[in-house]
C-alpha cells in the first residue's frame, strides 16, 4: 500500500499544494483530521470536493463541518452535518443538557455504543456506518497494528482493484480494534501499560519505583501532568518520558493523566485526589497544550476554572509546536505559528493557565515528537519553584518586591498606571507580616518606605542615588549570568555606565527581613539617545540583567511580585509567543515564579507580560471615573447660562445675559470650539433675532456640557482599598448609560427619555448640534439617572460613606407592602422628583437588577488576597481584562487576568458600532472638504482598545474599505467578504493600518483578516473613481516595480519582539534633536509589513510604508474608555503619523487629524485639537483633577507633569495643542506662588521636569509667551537644581 501524507500547515505552500491535488486525484482513499484552520480547510475541500465521487472512500475525523461533509464510505455520508436537522447533533445536543458533558466526550461514548448496535441493523447503510465508526477507533488507536487493520478493512470492502483480487476468497476477519482505557495514569516505567485507579499507582510507585530511584516520598514534591492519549497509543512519546525523567531526577515525584476525550475534568477528579479526598499533587502541568475542557472546538472555561479553583494548586500549561517544524520556530521572530496562539495559548489563558512554555517540537522528516532539552529543564525547574511556594513556610518563603521608574529620574520611582505604588506597598506587607512573613524591620508608613528606598523623597540633602542595596563585581556578574557575554554586542564590557559605579553593577532597593524592594533598572535609552532609532529594540544592558540575577542567584528569592503598570521585562526583544532560550525576557526572569499587579483595563500589555515573562497576573482596580466638572470661567458660563433659561424672554436682561456669554466663551478660548462664535468686538445681542440668540447659547452650552460630564478619573487606586459610595455611584452612572442588547437591558437615559416620548439617540443628536431645547434635556435626563443611582447605592451605604454589603432592593418584604400601599421605588421616586413623572418602574427593573449586581462586584475586593494566593503557591481565579464600565465580568479585581479568545473579533456589535462611527467620520470629512470623500485614512490600531470594545476599530478599518466580516461554522471570524459598490454607496477609501506591537502580539490573526480583505479590494475590477485602495495600489505597484498584490500591504507595524515608535522615550527622555528625527524614528521602527501570503514573518517594508503614507488625507484614532485620554499616556502621540505624512506628500499639506470618542452612549467624532483641547481642560487644568493628585502627595506630583509633557508630544508629532493650553497651565502651576511651593516642596524632582518641559515648549516653537515669564521659568529651574542637590 502507498500512503502519501501531508501536515496541514504544508498546503499553504503552492508547489507542496499543486502536488497534493496530484496525489489525491491519482488516490483510491482519502483520510483527513483535526483540520481546523479555516482557510486551509477551504483549500482541502476545494480539492477533495470534486473529486468525491471518483474516490472510493473519504474519511474525515473531527474536523470543520464543511470538510466533515466530504466524508463516504459506501452509503454512509454526513451531508446534513453542522446543520441543525442531524440525528447525531441531536443526539449529542441531548447528552450535554443531561450531564453537562462535552462533544468529545459524546463522541466517545456514541464510538463506544454504536458498533455495538449497528450491529444488529440490517441494511448496508448501517454496516457502512459501521465502518466508519470502526476506522475511527482504530484511527484513535493509532498503533501500527490499528492502522493495519484500517487499511485492510476499507480495502477489501471498498477499493475495487482489492475487492476483485478476494474474489472466491474468505474475506480477512476484522480484528476488534486494541484500544486503552479512555482515562488512566501512565507512566513509562509501570509494568503495565496503564493504571485505572489512583490506589494501584501509588502502591507500585511509591513502593517499588521511587525507593529505586531515590526520590524520597515523604517530602519530594508532585508534579501532575496531563498527557494527550493519541501519543501514548502511537508511542510517540519521547517528549513526556523526558519531562517525567527531568522532574524525577530532582527528586520529584509525577502523576502523569490521560483521557481519551479533550475533557480533562474527569480525570483530574479521579486522579488528583487521594481516597481522603486530598489533593496529590503540588504543581499541575497541561502537556497537550488545549484548554482543560472541550480541546480546540468548544470550550467550558467556568466548567475548568472552577475543577482547578478546587484542586487549588498553580497550573501551567506547556505548549508542544503542532504547525511548524523545529527548525521553523527556531528561525522564526514572531516564534509560534498564530493559530496555534489562538488554540493553544489564548484559550487556555481563560481557564486560568500560566506559562506558555514550548516545550517539544516536531522533527523536520518523521514528525514525530522531540523534546527541546533546553525547554524541558526550564518546565521541571518552574513547575516546582511553584510547588515550593505552597509547601515552603511563610517565614522562611524569600519575596523579592519590584517596582519601576520611568522616565528613570528620582522623581519617578515607583511609577504604575493610576497606582499609589507606596500606599500599596505598605498594604501588602501588612498583608504578609498578617500571614506569618518575616518582614523584619520593614517601616509601615508609606512615607517611610519610600524613604527607606529613596534615601531621601524630599531630596533636602545631595542625594542623586537611590539606596543601593547591593554591588555586584563584575566577575561576580560574569559567573552568574551566563548570556552576560551577549549583551557586550549592544553595550561593551561591564560594568558599563547605567546601574553601575564604575567598578560594579548596583542593584537599587531595600531589604527587610526575607523581603527585598527593588528598583527594576530602564530600557537603557536614555544613556544613548540614538539607540531609540534602530530599527529594532537593542538587548536589556548589563544593569537590568545584573538586577534579575541578584534576585535569582543572590537574593535567591522564591518568588518576584512585579508592581504595577508597567515595567520593561516583559518588552525586551524576543518573539512573540513561545520564547526559546535566547529570548531576552525568558533569560532574565529564568526559573523565578512571577505575580504581576496589573491595571484591569490593560489586558493587552498584562497578556504580554503572562506570555513573555511567565507572568500570572493579578489585576487592580483604576480609580473610579467621576464628571470632570466645572471651574472659573466655565463655571461663570454655566450660571449664565441658567440665568438666560429664567431670562430669556426678558427684551433688557436676555441680550445683555448673552453678551456676556459671549465674553466669557471668548475668555475661554471656545472660540476655537464653536464654528462662527459672534466677534467680541461688533457683536450686541440686542441687534439680534431670539432664534440666533438661542442658537449661540445653545452651542456653547454643548460645549460646556462636554466639558462637564467627561469622565475624569480621580486620584490613584490603592490595592485592598474598595470604593467608597460615592465612586461606586460615579461607576455604576456610567454603566447605566449604556444598552445592553445581549442581556435585554435598556439604559437607564433610554428608559428616561421614553417616559416623555422622545428617543434618546434624537436628543444625543440634537445635543451635539448644540440644539438649545435638546442640550437642555440631555441634561436634565443625565441628572435624573445620577439622582436614580444615587438612590440605589444609598440603600447600601453605612455610617462611613461605604458599602459594605449590597441590600437587594427588588426581594425585600418591604416591597411588598411598599406596592400594596403604592409606594414607588426609590430610585423611581428620584426621576420623577428630577422632572420625569411618567417613568415606568417596570421598565426599570432588569436595570436595577444588573446595577445591584454590578455594585457587589465594584464593592468586593480580593486584590491583597489575589497577590498572596499566588505567594503562597495557589490557583488564582481568572477573570476578563477591560473597561469595568462597558464589561462589568472585569470586577472583582485581584484576579489572573486574561484577554479575549482573538478568533472571537470583531463582534457583530462591535461592527454596528463601528459603522455608525465610519458614517459619522465620513460625514464631518465631506462637511469640511465641499462633500470630497478622502482618498486615504491613516489608522492606528491598539491592543487593549480593541480588547475593550471587541474589535470595534478593527471593523471600522474593514468599514471603510467595503468588506465584511464573516463567521466560520464553529463562530470564529475568520473570513472577509467584499460589499459590492451597489450596497455600499459610497468608493471603498484606502486605509494605512499602524498597529501597535501589543496588537500585532494578540491579534496576528485580525492583521490577516484585514490584510485579505484590503488585497480583495484592491484587485476588484471597479472604476478607480470608487476605489481608491485599487487606485493607488496600481500607483504604487508601478512606481516600486512590485505586483498590484504586493503594492496593496497595508497593515504595518513593528518587527516581531519590538513595541512602539520610540517617539514617546525621545520625548519623555528630552534627548531628540528635532521633529525630524522623530519621524525618522517613526518611519523606521513601524514600516514592517504584515502579508497574509507570508504569515510567519513581519518584512521590513519601509518603501511602500513611505508610498502608502504620501496618499493620506487623514490621520485616525479611537478613544474608547474615559480611563486612558490622550494626555494620559505617550502611546496615542507615539503612534500618529499627523506630521510624517505632511513630510511625505507632494504639496506638504498638513493631513486633517480626527479623533472617534466612544466613551459614552453619544459617539462623537472631533477634530484632534478639539480632543487636545477637551483633554486639557478637563484634567491638566481642572482643579477637581490636579487636587485630586496631589493629595496622594510624591506621586501626584509626577502624574501632573506626565500630562504636561504628553500634551507637548502632540505638539511634537501633530501640532494641534492651542497656545492657550501652555499660557493656562503654566498660569495655574508656575505664576501660582503657593502651587509652585506645594510642587517643589511634594516631589522636587517631578516639578523640576516641569519646568523644563514649558522651557522646552517655548524653545521648540510650541509655545509663545512673554518674556517675564520665561525669565520667571529660569529662575525656577536654577532654584530647584540648587534645592535637589541640597545646596
Amino acid at each position: 500500500v502507498e500512503c502519501v501524507g501531508y501536515l496541514l500547515e504544508e498546503l499553504r505552500d503552492e508547489e507542496t499544494f499543486e502536488q497534493f491535488k496530484l496525489d489525491v486525484a491519482d488516490a483510491n482513499i482519502f483520510i483527513g483530521s483535526l483540520i481546523f484552520v479555516q482557510e486551509l480547510a477551504e483549500k482541502v475541500t476545494e480539492v477533495v470536493a470534486p473529486l468525491r465521487d471518483q474516490l472510493d472512500a473519504v474519511l474525515i475525523f473531527p474536523s470543520m463541518p464543511e470538510v466533515m461533509r466530504l466524508n463516504k464510505i459506501g452509503q454512509f455520508t454526513m451531508k446534513n452535518l453542522g446543520q441543525s436537522k442531524s440525528v447525531v447533533a441531536d443526539f449529542m445536543k441531548k447528552k450535554k443538557q443531561e450531564d453537562g458533558s462535552s462533544f468529545e466526550e459524546g463522541m466517545l461514548k456514541l464510538l463506544r455504543t454504536l458498533p455495538k448496535v449497528l450491529k444488529f441493523l440490517p441494511s448496508d447503510k448501517a454496516a457502512d456506518a459501521r465502518t466508519f465508526m470502526m476506522s475511527f477507533q482504530y484511527w484513535l488507536g493509532g498503533s501500527p497494528e490499528n492502522l493495519e487493520s484500517l487499511l485492510v478493512m476499507l480495502g477489501q470492502d471498498y477499493v475495487p482493484p482489492v475487492m476483485k483480487s478476494m474474489e472466491g476468497k474468505d474475506k480477512i476477519k476484522a480484528v476488534e480494534p486494541v484500544l486503552l482505557p479512555d482515562k488512566a495514569i501512565w507512566h513509562p516505567i509501570a509494568p503495565k501499560i496503564v493504571f485505572e485507579n489512583n490506589a494501584d499507582y501509588m502502591n507500585w510507585y511509591d513502593n517499588e519505583f521511587c525507593p529505586e530511584a531515590g526520590i524520597d516520598v515523604k517530602t519530594a514534591p508532585t508534579i501532575g501532568l496531563i498527557l494527550q492519549k493519541s501519543h501514548i497509543n502511537t508511542k510517540d512519546d519521547t517528549h513526556y518520558v523526558s519531562l517525567i525523567a527531568e522532574l524525577e531526577s530532582r527528586g520529584s515525584r509525577v502523576v502523569p493523566i490521560y483521557s481519551g476525550g479533550l475533557d480533562f475534568s474527569g480525570p483530574i477528579e479521579e486522579y488528583f485526589y487521594n481516597s481522603a479526598g486530598r489533593p496529590v499533587v503540588d504543581t499541575i502541568v497541561n502537556l497537550t497544550g488545549f484548554a482543560l475542557v472541550g480541546g480546540p472546538a468548544s470550550q467550558d472555561h467556568k466548567k475548568a476554572a472552577k475543577i482547578l479553583k478546587r484542586l487549588n494548586k498553580p497550573y501551567m500549561c506547556a505548549v508542544p509546536l503542532v504547525f511548524q517544524s523545529f527548525e521553523e520556530w527556531q528561525s522564526s521572530e514572531l516564534g509560534l505559528h498564530p493559530v496555534q496562539v489562538a488554540l493553544q495559548v489564548s484559550l487556555p489563558e481563560i481557564d486560568g493557565a500560566i506559562e506558555p512554555i514550548i516545550f517539544a517540537g516536531r522533527e523536520g522528516a518523521t514528525g514525530r515528537s522531540v523534546p527541546l532539552a533546553d525547554r524541558v529543564n526550564l518546565l521541571a525547574d518552574r513547575a516546582l519553584k511553584w510547588a515550593t511556594l505552597g509547601s515552603k513556610p511563610a517565614q522562611d518563603k524569600k519575596i523579592a518586591i519590584t517596582i519601576f521608574s520611568f522616565p528613570p529620574d528620582k522623581g519617578n520611582v515607583g511609577t504604575a498606571a493610576y497606582l499609589d505604588v507606596f500606599d500599596s506597598i505598605k498594604a501588602v506587607l501588612k498583608q504578609m507580616k498578617s500571614e506569618g512573613y518575616n518582614i523584619g524591620d520593614a517601616p509601615l508608613e508609606k512615607e517611610a518606605i519610600m524613604e527607606s528606598i529613596l534615601n531621601d523623597p524630599e531630596a533636602k540633602i545631595s542625594s542623586p542615588e537611590l539606596n543601593v542595596a547591593y554591588r555586584m563585581s563584575t566577575e561576580e556578574y560574569y559567573d552568574l549570568t551566563p548570556y552576560a557575554e551577549d549583551l557586550e554586542e549592544n553595550w561593551g564590557p561591564a560594568p558599563g555606565n547605567l546601574n553601575s559605579d564604575g567598578k560594579n553593577l548596583v542593584i537599587y532597593g531595600k531589604q527587610f527581613g526575607n523581603v527585598f524592594i527593588g528598583v527594576q533598572p530602564s530600557f537603557g535609552y536614555e544613556g544613548d539617545p540614538m539607540r531609540l532609532l534602530f530599527a529594532k529594540s537593542a538587548s536589556p544592558h548589563h544593569g537590568f540583567a545584573a538586577y534579575y540575577t541578584f534576585l535569582e542567584k543572590i537574593f535567591e528569592a522564591d518568588a518576584v511580585l512585579h508592581f504595577g503598570t508597567h515595567g520593561s521585562l516583559e518588552f525586551m526583544p524576543g518573539k512573540q509567543v513561545g520564547m526559546s532560550g535566547t529570548c531576552y525576557p525568558d533569560r532574565l526572569i529564568n526559573s523565578l515564579p512571577s505575580a504581576y499587579l496589573y491595571a484591569a483595563n490593560n489586558p493587552s500589555e498584562a497578556t504580554i507580560a503572562k506570555r513573555r515573562s511567565y507572568s500570572a497576573t493579578v489585576s487592580y482596580l483604576t480609580p473610579p471615573a467621576e464628571n470632570a466638572g466645572l471651574y472659573k470661567g466655565l463655571k461663570e458660563l454655566k450660571e449664565l447660562i441658567s440665568s438666560y433659561q429664567g431670562l430669556r424672554e426678558n427684551e433688557g436682561r436676555g441680550p445683555a445675559i448673552v453678551n456676556s456669554i459671549v465674553s466669557t466663551a471668548w475668555t475661554c478660548n471656545l472660540d476655537k470650539d464653536i464654528k462662527n462664535l459672534p466677534a467680541l468686538e461688533t457683536y450686541d445681542a440686542k441687534a439680534d433675532t431670539a432664534e440666533n440668540r438661542d442658537d449661540i447659547v445653545g452651542k456653547v452650552y454643548s460645549q460646556i456640557m462636554q466639558i462637564e460630564s467627561r469622565l475624569l478619573p480621580c486620584g490613584l487606586h490603592t490595592v485592598g482599598v474598595p470604593p467608597t459610595a460615592e465612586e461606586a455611584i460615579a461607576t455604576l452612572v456610567n454603566i447605566a448609560q449604556l444598552d445592553r442588547p445581549e442581556d435585554d437591558i435598556e439604559s437607564l437615559p433610554r428608559v428616561i427619555a421614553s417616559s416623555i416620548g422622545r428617543d434618546i439617540n434624537e436628543i444625543y443628536r440634537g445635543n451635539n448640534k448644540g440644539v438649545l431645547t435638546e442640550v437642555e434635556l440631555n441634561d436634565k435626563v443625565t441628572l435624573a439617572a445620577r439622582a436614580a443611582v444615587r438612590a440605589l447605592v444609598n440603600q447600601s451605604t453605612d455610617s462611613n460613606g461605604r458599602v459594605k454589603e449590597v441590600k437587594s432592593a427588588l426581594d425585600e418584604v418591604g416591597n411588598f407592602f411598599g406596592g400594596l400601599m403604592g409606594q414607588k421605588k426609590p430610585w423611581t421616586q428620584a426621576i420623577i422628583n428630577a422632572g420625569f413623572p411618567e417613568v415606568e418602574e417596570a421598565r426599570l427593573v432588569p436595570l436595577i437588577g444588573y446595577l445591584e449586581f454590578c455594585l457587589k462586584q465594584i464593592v468586593a475586593n480580593n486584590e491583597l488576597g489575589g497577590i498572596m494566593e499566588l505567594l503562597n503557591g495557589q490557583f488564582l481565579m481568572p477573570a476578563p481584562g477591560g473597561d469595568p464600565i462597558r464589561n462589568p465580568d472585569v470586577l472583582p479585581t485581584g484576579r489572573n487576568m486574561h484577554a479575549l479568545d482573538p478568533s472571537s473579533i470583531p463582534t457583530a456589535a462591535a461592527v454596528e458600532v463601528s459603522d455608525g462611527v465610519v458614517r459619522k467620520l465620513l460625514e464631518k470629512l465631506r462637511d469640511d472638504n465641499e462633500g470630497m470623500y478622502p482618498e486615504s485614512i491613516a489608522f492606528t490600531l491598539w491592543g487593549t482598545d480593541n480588547i475593550k470594545t471587541y474589535g470595534e476599530s478593527l471593523a471600522q478599518v474593514l468599514a471603510l474599505v467595503g468588506v465584511k466580516p464573516v463567521s466560520d461554522s464553529l463562530g470564529r471570524v475568520n473570513k472577509v467578504e467584499l460589499i459590492p459598490l451597489e450596497v455600499l454607496g459610497r468608493p471603498r477609501i484606502d486605509v494605512v493600518v499602524s498597529c501597535s506591537g501589543v496588537f500585532r502580539d494578540l491579534f496576528i490573526n485580525q492583521m490577516n483578516l484585514m490584510d485579505r480583505g484590503i488585497k480583495l479590494a484592491a484587485e476588484a475590477d471597479e472604476p478607480l473613481e470608487q476605489n481608491f485602495i485599487r487606485k493607488h495600489a496600481l500607483q504604487q505597484a508601478e512606481e516600486l516595480g512590485v505586483s498590484l498584490r504586493e503594492a496593496s500591504c497595508r497593515v504595518f507595524s513593528n518587527s516581531a519582539g519590538s513595541y512602539s515608535a520610540n517617539v514617546g522615550l525621545a520625548i519623555e527622555n528630552g534627548g531628540w534633536e528635532d521633529e525630524a528625527q522623530l519621524q525618522e524614528q517613526f518611519l523606521t521602527r513601524k514600516g514592517f509589513a504584515f502579508n497574509a501570503d507570508k504569515p510567519g514573518m513581519m518584512e521590513q517594508q519601509a518603501d511602500l510604508f513611505k508610498a502608502a503614507l504620501k496618499t493620506v488625507d487623514v490621520t485616525f484614532q479611537n478613544l474608547d474608555s474615559s480611563e486612558i485620554s490622550i494626555t494620559d499616556v505617550s502611546h496615542y502621540y507615539d503612534s500618529d503619523p499627523t506630521k510624517v505624512v505632511m513630510g511625505l506628500r507632494d504639496d506638504k499639506k498638513k493631513p486633517m487629524s480626527m479623533m472617534a470618542d466612544t466613551t459614552t452612549a453619544n459617539a462623537q467624532v472631533r477634530s484632534l485639537s478639539e480632543t487636545v483641547r477637551l483633554d486639557a481642560r478637563t484634567k491638566l487644568l481642572n482643579p477637581k483633577f490636579y487636587e485630586g493628585m496631589l493629595s496622594t502627595g510624591y506621586e501626584g506630583v509626577r502624574e501632573i507633569q506626565k500630562r504636561l509633557k504628553n500634551t507637548m508630544g502632540w505638539s511634537a508629532t501633530a501640532g494641534e495643542v492651542d497656545n492657550f493650553v501652555f499660557e493656562d497651565a503654566n498660569g495655574v502651576f508656575i505664576e501660582d506662588e503657593e502651587m509652585q511651593r506645594r510642587l517643589l516642596d511634594t516631589n522636587p524632582n517631578a516639578f523640576r521636569d516641569m519646568v523644563t518641559t514649558f522651557l522646552e515648549a517655548n524653545g521648540r516653537g510650541y509655545w509663545e509667551t512673554s518674556e517675564e515669564n520665561i525669565e520667571r521659568l529660569q529662575e525656577l529651574y536654577a532654584e530647584v537644581e540648587d534645592r535637589i542637590e541640597g545646596v
